[in-house]
């Protein structure tokens, strides 16, 4: 790691009741069932680092060391995640009325995702508080980064995923050495087994159930402002599932704003979901305050597929305190977004990445989006990764020396 390190970790603080927690000892929830989130004495990292001191520094995601929660750099568990490009998207946003489309791409993180980033600063926490063994339910992706994390860090660890897993996912977390096992059922059940491995001594790492994953996460928000120029786009569109990535992004804004390095309105925030697993949507549309369960779940972007969120009431509060929205895209538009956007633009988005697309067409169909916005979208992995997705018809078999059809 480059120059000095300093944290400006202060305490954990749950997000329903407010109750305070020493952040030198592990902690998974709270009693009142809240998720706790990591707190920093913001006027130490004000007087301590500079902009100008982040932008010297080596492009990862260590970079924002005093926004993290790591407090030896002895303990930092690194595949050189972070500081993944912006792209401009002209020829496809013009195509669905917003020319000013972006996209930041987590596909080219080490394990080809987004989980990449929370599994990096996840574990090496993990392994600062003493922690040997971590257990965690997943969709796929979350549980190869942290297999592969815990690898890295000499950390045994137990994943369980629905047999609707992408199969890639299962390799990437066998290879790593991790306890995989296949759950015949969906997020839930795979929740329910990995529940037993807890009882057994096994620490948990699932969904906001600790509170450093959403601190990898987060620097993608840091990111973004950064790589604009310190500022932010008007929109920010984000495939919500869990959604750990979306509730971070607005902590990352949040704590820019009160360290002063961000000025003016936050960008309207986005949370995109499948109509076949839609709670928060339906719960955005009806006011509430929390989301009611999504019966049988199903969806081709598979890493959205969660039928019941924890952090609910957070992804709801990034929403509407932005102004932003919550809309559901068919699989269909999925697809089409994503095949258009590669055919286009050489990009080959995940479907989870490629239902910001869909959402963003929607959006602009509605009137939403005026279409002289700067908007943002998330890949958040590689559609290799995907190969079942796949819309395109196979190619011709040719025998040997033929010639090319006109």
């Amino acid at each position: 790691m480059d120059g000095s390190w300093t944290s400006g970790l202060s305490h954990l603080e749950c997000a329903r009741c407010q109750t305070r927690y020493d952040a030198g000892e592990a902690h998974n929830l709270c009693p009142c069932g809240g998720p706790l989130l990591v707190r920093y004495d913001l006027d130490l990292v004000r007087a301590t680092v500079s902009t100008e001191d982040i932008a010297a520094r080596t492009p990862d995601l260590w970079r924002y060391r005093e926004l993290l929660p790591v407090l030896d750099p002895g303990n930092v568990v690194t595949l050189g995640e972070g500081m993944t490009p912006i792209l401009p998207l002209p020829v496809h946003g013009r195509a669905i009325g917003v020319p000013g489309l972006l996209v930041k791409d987590e596909g080219l993180l080490p394990t080809g995702s987004f989980k990449a980033r929370g599994a990096a600063v996840g574990i090496s926490r993990a392994r600062e508080l003493g922690i040997d063994r971590i257990t965690m339910p997943t969709n796929g992706n979350a549980g190869a980064a942290w297999a592969t994390y815990a690898a890295r860090a000499g950390l045994g660890s137990l994943v369980v995923m629905p047999a609707e897993a992408p199969a890639i996912t299962r390799l990437e977390s066998a290879m790593a050495g991790s306890r995989l096992y296949i759950v015949d059922g969906l997020i839930g059940d795979a929740g329910a087994l990995a529940a037993q491995a807890v009882a057994d001594g096994w620490f948990s790492t699932a969904t906001l159930r600790e509170p450093y994953r959403i601190e990898g996460k987060k620097t993608m928000g840091l990111e973004i402002v950064e790589q604009l120029g310190w500022r932010m786009p008007d929109v920010i569109v984000y495939p919500t599932g869990g959604g750990v990535g979306l509730i971070g992004i607005r902590k990352a804004l949040d704590e820019l704003r009160t360290l002063g390095w961000l000025t003016g309105e936050p960008p309207r925030l986005v949370a995109v979901q499948s109509t076949g697993c839609a709670p928060i949507v339906r719960a955005f549309e009806a006011g509430a305050r929390t989301a009611e369960p999504w019966a049988d779940a199903t969806t081709v972007a598979f890493g959205i597929n969660v039928a019941s969120a924890i952090g609910d009431f957070l992804i709801l509060d990034a929403v509407r305190d932005t102004g932003g929205t919550a809309v559901a895209v068919p699989d269909e538009d999925i697809l089409a977004a994503q095949a258009a956007c590669a055919a286009a633009e050489g990009l080959l988005m995940c479907p989870e990445g490629a239902a910001t697309l869909a959402a963003v067409e929607h959006l602009r169909g509605t009137g939403w989006l005026s279409g002289d916005e700067e908007v943002l979208v998330l890949n958040t992995g590689t559609a290799l990764k995907y190969p079942h997705a796949a819309t395109v018809p196979d190619p011709p078999v040719l025998p040997r020396n033929a010639s090319l059809p006109s």
